[in-house]
């Protein structure tokens, strides 16, 4: 089953044609597009309970976030056998296609297409881990990150004018990240970052949990302030303690010019391959997932799930 997003960012309707004539012409192909929030995800739950090998999205990292959840989390809340998901297959179409780059696939739709029906032919997939956030009664998987704070507070900025119908471009993400940053009040809730075999970090202003590295794009320059996180890892955070102008200036020229090394700083709180961890705030902050802003929360509960996935690529 092909997932297609309509509205996805950086495809038209003659290239999707295109991406979906060279499928069919490969496999037994349903196409199905997506038409609301959500909607990829109860797409690729039927896809999995009506035995689909394979659920293919064609659009951004929402999109593929949402078909995750649809193939991992039974209608009841469980979460499904390994054994009985189809595989994932990504071809990217939004602006910045995080999960599809980490991957190692082509950015361009097109040559991502070539790619994964290179994989279709040989047969190859590789498994990978996903992130699982839970708070209040909720849970949702993650393929790249989450955030709280600052970074969920530019993500909410952003939807807000992709909803007054502007595209979501990452120079849209960088103008809005420094207007932001300029104008709004720094005194954020403090939060605690707190798990088993570690001391428990307060004073926690903005805080970036990852499932891979890079945590994101500037065109084509990757962004990576957890570089050691990875797929085949536990979770990586990056937690800053002071949200003023030096410390920032430091760290986003850090994590913009050192590709593998860790930013450094004593106002910085990390953790690296942890399979649990748990942040609270002292009143609710602003909570983001893969780019999707999901409200503001007090305490979140992030864990590892190995292997969670075979996608192929």
């Amino acid at each position: 089953m092909l997932l297609v997003n309509p509205k996805a960012t950086t495809t038209n309707p003659r290239t999707r044609d295109v991406l979906i004539r060279a499928l069919g012409a490969a496999v037994d192909l349903t196409v199905e597009e997506t038409g609301y929030r959500g909607h990829a995800a109860a797409l690729a739950s039927t896809a999995r309970a009506r035995g689909y090998d394979a659920v293919a999205v064609l659009g951004g990292d929402g999109t593929v976030n949402e078909a995750v959840n649809g193939l991992l989390t039974a209608v009841d809340g469980g979460v499904t056998d390994a054994s009985e998901r189809p595989a994932l297959i990504v071809i990217p179409g939004g602006s910045a296609n995080v999960f599809a780059r980490a991957l190692g696939l082509p950015n361009d739709p097109v040559e991502a297409t070539g790619a994964v029906l290179e994989a279709l032919h040989e047969g190859r997939s590789r498994s990978v881990g996903l992130g699982r956030a839970l708070w209040e009664d909720q849970s949702r998987y993650f393929t790249f990150c989450s955030g709280l704070g600052y970074d969920a507070e530019v993500v909410r900025a952003v939807e807000g004018l992709r909803g007054a119908g502007r595209k979501a471009t990452p120079a849209r993400y960088v103008n809005t990240a420094l207007r932001h940053y300029l104008i709004t009040d720094k005194r954020r809730p403090s939060m605690t970052v707190s798990g088993p075999g570690f001391t428990p970090a307060e004073g926690v202003f903005m805080a970036i949990v990852s499932n891979t590295s890079p945590w994101t794009y500037v065109g084509s320059h990757p962004v990576s302030p957890t570089p050691w996180a990875s797929f085949e890892t536990g979770l990586d955070l990056l937690g800053l303690r002071r949200m003023g102008l030096p410390a920032m200036t430091a760290l986003i020229r850090q994590i913009l010019t050192q590709s593998d090394g860790l930013p450094s700083g004593r106002n910085l709180v990390q953790l690296h391959d942890e399979p649990e961890f748990t942040i609270s705030a002292e009143r609710p902050v602003a909570f983001q997932l893969d780019g999707d802003y999901l409200g503001e929360c007090e305490s979140i509960t992030f864990r590892a799930t190995p292997d969670a996935l075979q996608v192929l690529v």
